[in-house]
Formats: structure tokens, sequence, C-alpha cells
């Protein structure tokens, strides 16, 4: 499995009527001003009935790279409240175990995206070290919404299919200045 960075396409994407609809549907669903767990619960109302469409992305959108997963940056709103971005994986492609800047919305596009997730267990003793305890494994299917908040947003995604994965990622953060949603990367031990 390949765990690097994403190679990411930061350029000004071209975007489809549809993804303008998209977009316009999370503002007004961010714009509410609710708790974090709850803007991604509602982001990922409004993401389910777009994901799968043929309409939904460009071509270039949904280019691979051989190397490791690709980040497209379809939209960063103007004052910074969110980010939509497309990532692409190619069978064996994944991430580090991480966690996140803000909340996130995820929803699978094509294919399918295996997700491992943890829990950070601190050190109990002078000289140990704190490490990682897997409390679940989920695999998200075309169509598949889940939305996070953190804490408790330890992970690590992969494509373990047979073809190409595409997931669109709704993150509370201004991607396109930040660079990635990662906020740590976790280098523990962890079971599983």
């Amino acid at each position: 499995m390949t765990t690097s960075t994403a190679s990411t396409a930061f350029r000004a994407a071209r975007r489809t009527d549809r993804l303008d609809a998209l977009i316009a549907e999370v503002r007004e669903a961010v714009g509410r001003g609710l708790p974090p767990d709850l803007t991604a619960y509602l982001v990922g109302e409004r993401l389910a009935p777009h994901l799968g469409a043929d309409d939904l992305l460009t071509p270039e959108q949904c280019e691979s790279d051989p190397s490791r997963y690709r980040q497209h940056l379809l939209h960063a709103e103007h004052d910074g409240s969110f980010s939509v971005v497309a990532l692409v994986w190619l069978p064996g492609q994944g991430t580090s175990v991480h966690d996140h800047v803000s909340w996130c919305t995820t929803g699978v596009h094509e294919g399918e995206e295996h997700e491992r997730r943890y829990r950070l267990v601190p050190a109990t003793a002078p000289g140990a070290s704190a490490r990682l305890i897997a409390t679940g494994d989920v695999v998200n299917g075309q169509g598949a919404v889940c939305g996070f908040a953190p804490p408790g947003d330890i992970h690590r995604v992969w494509n373990a299919g047979a073809g190409q994965a595409i997931s669109l990622h709704v993150y509370g953060a201004d991607i396109s200045r930040l660079k990635s949603s990662v906020r740590r990367v976790y280098e523990l031990p962890a079971d599983r």
C-alpha cells in the first residue's frame, strides 16, 4: 500500500453545473453556524444525492497519479469556511494514520474506500509511549457518506479495490491556503 502524501492539483478547477449546485447547498448548510458535528451531518445530507452522478466532476478532476493518491481542489469558499476536494485513489494507495484540522464530510463517488479508525491511548507510566487502538474497520462503497469532527477523528484510508476510487471531501477549512486537511500524522504503535 502506498502511504505517501497526496499529490495535489491546486489550480483553478473548471466546475460543472452539478458541482456548482452542490457548493451552493454546502454554503447554505455551513452558513447556519451550527456546531461542527451537526454541520458535518448537514453537509453529508447535501452531498449524498450528488455522488455517482456522471455530471458531477470533469474528466480532469478524476485524474489519478501513479505514485500516490491525488487531491483535486474543487472549491475553497472565499471566507475560508469550507473547501471541497476530490481524492482519486488507485488500487493500493492510501494515507498515513492522521487526524484533521476541522470537521469533515466524505462521500464515495466511485469505487470504495477502506477506513480504519483509531483511538489514542495516552502513556500511563513514565517512559511509556502513547499508542493507537483500532476501534473499527469500515468499507465505504459508492454513495456512502460519513462525517466527523475533532477530536476523535484519527484514521487511515486506502483503496483496497481492483479499480480506481474517487471520494469527495468537504472540510470546514480553507484547503487552498492550508494545502492539506491533515493536522497531525501519527507514527505511534498501533494494533491490527
